[in-house]
């Protein structure tokens, strides 16, 4: 069950943070004050509301997709919460100066430490739902 549901993730972030992101909530996602929490929270309430929807459609049409309501909640909280934090950019920056890349970040490798920090959050979703 863990390569379907990770399947289902990976697609649900793609289509969250790609086709369906605004250019209001990519501009603004990280920005301070109730402006910037609007559009992060509205971009983050995409990935669970997409998440939702790829789920239930997995568990509706995958024989090996068998999702608990408990697990369920807990991952798409774990999926919401996460993506939250990661776009507010902050915590990227800190960890790209603290591994000593503040070079690559200058040359766009914030953008791959950010999708490897979504990536690995839902891992760890698949984990939850999985175990």
């Amino acid at each position: 069950m863990f390569a379907s549901v990770f399947v289902l993730l990976y697609a649900a972030h793609l289509l969250s943070d790609y086709p369906l992101q605004t250019d209001h909530q990519a501009a603004h996602k990280a920005s301070h004050g109730d402006h910037g929490w609007r559009a992060n929270l509205s971009h983050a309430g995409t990935h669970v509301l997409v998440t939702w929807l790829a789920l239930g459609a997995g568990a509706l049409l995958l024989d090996d997709v068998t999702l608990t309501p408990g697990r369920t909640l807990l991952a798409l909280a774990w999926v919401g919460v996460t993506h939250s934090v990661i776009d507010r950019r902050w915590p990227i920056a800190w960890w790209m100066r603290r591994a000593g890349q503040t070079e690559w970040a200058k040359h766009g490798g914030a953008a791959h430490v950010d999708q490897t920090a979504h990536v690995t959050a839902l891992v760890i979703a698949a984990l939850i739902l999985s175990a």
